[in-house]
């Protein structure tokens, strides 16, 4: 991620038994920033999720802090970093020493265009709605997905392609895997599609979707705590993976380091479809791919736009009129024009 949008990606270490900490790029090397400050965060931290919480063209950090500390959300003032979880009711439950926020993951899971963040927890998990008004409200337990569970990682996809992203999140119990597949209802709710006897049951700690063939399905690559990685190919019809689109951001000099730009489908008359973040990092034993992937209720015609986080605050780019099937097999790319 680009935390002060020089243009350059910088560097976030998230520590379960020390303090966090943030490394600027400096071109030839990495100097520690804000050094015993705010964002460098001295409780136990495994999750780290960067997004534009408040629509200021910055990026922020949302913490999820284990062994009973309270989650972190911190604003990026530009030159400092305020923690506003408790402000803004993030800050999670009630906690034993035992029980805490491990992964966290971002998507937009109601359509709404406002990007929403998932906690897998020790203890219950959360899902944070974001509202129009850039508050947020948490409705994991509503929805379906406030489990009670040792969840670890976390990732949205959509992996039956109908337009809304689903939640894989892995976890365990007595020393053995006990994953989830949430499929979306239409932003409605979550339904548990994966049992306890399930063959995906195998991998506990890192968890990532990513269409790894190219046809249009997104698989899941996930990885143990002990055991091997493992990756899982989608096998939906293949008239089913057709209705996807690929799309891959990157900035004026053709180079990855978009990360953290927001990505969004509107059909022809202006309406949200569907929203994506270019992943800002990785989860527990997991980094995200580059490309975001689209499932598409129909092939009509959309119009991509593409958010980027700018010196001069949040600047888009519009393409219309892409037709999904003209990019089978690809990406659609967008580059940060100059």
């Amino acid at each position: 991620m680009d935390y002060d949008n020089d243009g350059d990606l910088d560097l976030y270490a998230s520590n379960r038994v020390g303090e966090n900490q943030l490394f600027r790029n400096d071109g030839d090397k990495f100097t520690p920033a804000f050094a015993g400050a705010g964002i460098n965060d001295p409780r136990p931290t495994v999750g780290a999720c960067w997004l534009d919480i408040n629509g200021d063209g910055r990026l922020d950090l949302f913490l999820a802090n284990q062994s009973g500390a309270a989650d972190a959300v911190w604003r990026n003032d530009g030159t400092a970093f305020t923690d506003v979880a408790a402000a803004l009711g993030m800050a999670g439950p009630k906690r034993t020493a035992a029980e805490g926020g491990v992964g966290c993951s971002v998507g937009d899971f109601d359509n709404d265009g406002l990007f929403d963040i998932f906690v897998a927890a020790y203890g219950r998990n959360l899902l944070y709605r974001q509202n129009a008004n850039r508050t947020f409200t948490e409705v994991g337990e509503a929805l379906g997905l406030g489990v009670e569970n040792t969840a670890v990682g976390a990732d949205w996809g959509d992996y039956d392609n109908d337009g809304y992203v689903d939640l894989f999140v892995t976890a365990y119990e007595n020393r053995q895997s006990r994953n989830w597949l949430f499929r979306n209802n239409a932003g409605k709710g979550f339904v548990t599609v994966l049992g306890r006897e399930s063959f995906m049951n195998v991998a506990d700690h890192g968890v990532q979707f990513v269409d790894y063939d190219s046809d249009g399905g997104l698989d899941i690559s996930a990885t143990g705590q002990t055991r091997a990685h493992f990756l899982f190919r989608n096998t939906l019809p293949d008239e089913a993976k057709r209705r996807s689109l690929s799309v891959l951001v990157l900035d004026a000099s053709g180079r990855h380091t978009r990360f953290g730009a927001e990505v969004r489908l509107f059909d022809a008359a202006g309406r949200v479809l569907a929203s994506r973040q270019v992943p800002t990092g990785g989860g527990y034993g997991a980094q995200g791919a580059a490309p975001v992937h689209f499932g598409l209720a129909s092939m009509a015609p959309v119009t991509v736009e593409v958010t980027f986080m700018t010196k001069n605050g949040r600047r888009t780019q519009t393409v219309q009129k892409v037709d999904p099937a003209a990019y089978r097999g690809k990406s659609l790319i967008i580059r940060e024009a100059r």
